[in-house]
């Protein structure tokens, strides 16, 4: 599991992006991809999946 901060979520489009804490590289997160509810700032864990435009946050979890 990574760990990182919500950098962006738009609840109402169902996507966003989680910054990574160790190569501070940005992962695209879709709604389906969430275990918990996630807002912006939020410390979270996630693992990465190969999706259709590169790496995306799966399994989001809250810290």
């Amino acid at each position: 599991m990574k760990k990182g901060t919500v950098k962006f979520f738009n609840e109402s489009k169902g996507f966003g992006f989680i910054k990574d804490a160790d190569s501070t590289k940005e992962y695209f997160v879709h709604s389906n991809g969430l275990i918990d509810r996630i807002k912006e700032n939020d410390e979270v864990t996630f693992d990465l999946e190969e999706g259709k435009k590169g790496l995306n946050a799966v399994n989001v979890k809250l810290t």
